[in-house]
């Protein structure tokens, strides 16, 4: 009888109980630093005037790659630049993609690099895939400013 009564005090003292709870600290997270061949496809496909630039951090939610690169061109010619430009810049760099697929249609081109892929798509085809949406788990991880900017001008010219 005893042990009820101390339960029915607890209730009558709401404060007793809020102060009786562990106090938990908030985590801010820090975004992660992308890796510089990231940062050097993201440069790449930006000086190509490529359009709405993400990337998809896919650590926790998938095996096969930590990132997507996303972005896309405004037609077939666009798309194979941006593309070829990503590829040559990273080979220079001494990443060769270990596969390249969609160069001929240049609707969707993928570079494989193993831990992160750039997906270039053409606009039409970015909507119906929407990658953003499918992987939707995935966090989103800031571009860094100086390329968002140069990309947002770009966007805004058009």
């Amino acid at each position: 009888m005893k042990h009820n009564s101390t339960i029915k005090e607890q209730s009558l003292h709401p404060e007793q109980a809020v102060n009786s709870v562990p106090k938990t600290t908030t985590k801010t997270e820090v975004p992660p630093r992308l890796d510089d061949r990231v940062l050097t496809a993201l440069r790449a496909a930006s000086e190509k005037k490529a359009l709405e630039l993400v990337v998809l951090d896919l650590r926790e939610v998938a095996s096969f790659t930590d990132y997507f690169v996303i972005t896309s061109g405004t037609n077939q010619r666009q798309v194979q630049a941006i593309s070829d430009e990503v590829f040559e810049r990273l080979k220079k760099a001494g990443t060769a993609a270990a596969r390249v697929e969609g160069r001929q249609t240049a609707e969707w081109i993928l570079l494989d690099y193993g831990d992160f892929v750039v997906h270039v798509f053409d606009d039409k085809a970015r909507r119906f895939y929407d990658l953003e949406r499918l992987w939707r788990e995935a966090k989103r991880v800031e571009v860094p400013a100086e390329i968002a900017v140069s990309n947002s001008s770009l966007r805004n010219q058009q």
